[in-house]
């Protein structure tokens, strides 16, 4: 099961999370591309970085709201959010290939993650987006019941899809993630992440915030880098995967 992880999320002089301890523990590194955080020094900085460990760079497009950090919903046509993605995706293309490293996938950063996975025409929109870039690179999303028919509708444009799950973020009963705003819906204790790592691994499947079973079959499991014990919990996630 392999590890992936928001990185390049700085921007200016402004610090965000903890990339250089980071890197060596992940297996993919989603790459901020200046919508939501990051300015091109930063994304050729984090790019350098994951080249260094090998780690598979992925760009992590977002809405663009630098003062809402993406996590805020915009109403966008289809033209807009094509155009979106093929700017943020490119400009990492672009410092990959100076560097001689390949993009590798995409995954949508917050509110716009959210919205590919309740909407559509939105997630449509995007895999158009990544059906006009040179290489038709994977789209990631959330691992739910839904996959196998937004699997269908991407291949009709010549795109695959990454499954991912989550270690530390609270399911619904339909399988979404449960809001930040809302109660409980960050995993912190220990044995909570490591039984979720338990049930995505060994029994495909995730327990909701209601006690309720899903089936889940993920192809890797986020992990946080922005708050004050990212290190530690990452090393202990890595650690955990390796021991089953």
């Amino acid at each position: 099961m392999k590890l992936n992880c928001d990185m390049g999320e700085s921007f200016g002089q402004w610090k965000m999370g903890m990339d250089e301890d980071i890197m060596p523990h992940v297996d993919m590194a989603n790459i901020a591309c200046g919508f939501h955080a990051s300015d091109p020094l930063t994304m050729a900085k984090t790019v350098a970085l994951a080249k260094e460990y090998n780690v598979a760079i992925g760009a992590h497009p977002a809405y663009p709201d630098l003062l809402g950090f993406g996590r805020r919903d915009l109403k966008l046509s289809e033209s807009e959010i094509i155009n979106i993605v093929l700017y943020q995706v490119g400009a990492l293309q672009s410092i990959c290939h100076s560097q001689g490293v390949q993009l590798s996938y995409v995954k949508p950063h917050g509110a716009f993650y959210n919205a590919m996975m309740r909407d559509e025409a939105i997630f449509l929109s995007i895999v158009k987006g990544i059906s006009l870039l040179s290489s038709k690179l994977p789209l990631m999303i959330l691992a739910t019941n839904d996959a196998e028919r937004m699997q269908s509708q991407a291949d009709k444009l010549g795109v695959s899809l990454l499954l991912e799950a989550f270690c530390d973020r609270a399911y619904s009963d339909e399988g979404r993630l449960v809001p930040r705003n809302m109660e409980d819906s960050v995993l912190k204790d220990e044995r909570d992440i490591e039984n979720r790592i338990r049930e995505l691994i060994q029994d495909k499947h995730i327990t909701t915030i209601t006690g309720k079973k899903l089936s889940v079959n993920a192809d890797t499991i986020c992990v946080h880098g922005d708050h004050p014990e990212a290190l530690d919990s990452v090393k202990k996630v890595r650690a955990f995967i390796e021991s089953l």
